[in-house]
């Protein structure tokens, strides 16, 4: 099984990035500096949005989460994968967090928009993989 961003999404995230970016130019100078800086963004998160496809990835031997700077396998025998919910802004927020047991440095917290699906249910389908809780 595997995880990603949704390609709508992406895609309308990278739509919303060029529209601040043509409306950019038809701005004050500071407006450019501001409305410049959001499309940078915006396109910036697109782009890394479509690179780290898939993001989460299940195999016989283990999960491999993909970043830019490249990605991490866990073994299932040494993946713990929990689920956290979070009032954020009197918002409830879930996030995914999947460690290695065996190595300190490993923690990876995944939300709703980098799976592309509720965390909760990613977490149950990891536990009946083979993760521990």
């Amino acid at each position: 099984m595997q995880w990603s961003p949704r390609a709508g999404e992406v895609a309308g995230t990278a739509v919303a990035g060029l529209g601040l970016g043509v409306a950019a130019l038809l701005v004050d100078p500071v407006g450019r500096v501001l409305v410049g800086g959001a499309a940078l963004l915006l396109l910036g998160l697109a782009l890394r949005d479509a690179l780290v496809r898939p993001r989460l990835q299940t195999g016989p031997d283990g999960v491999t989460v993909r970043a830019l700077s490249g990605g991490a396998s866990i073994p299932w025998p040494r993946l713990r994968a929990r689920l956290r919910t979070q009032r954020r802004w009197g918002l409830q927020a879930r996030t995914l967090e999947l460690e290695d047991t065996a190595d300190d440095a490993v923690l990876v917290v995944l939300g709703r928009r980098e799976l592309g699906a509720d965390p909760a249910l990613v977490a149950q389908a990891l536990q009946a993989g083979g993760a521990g809780s």
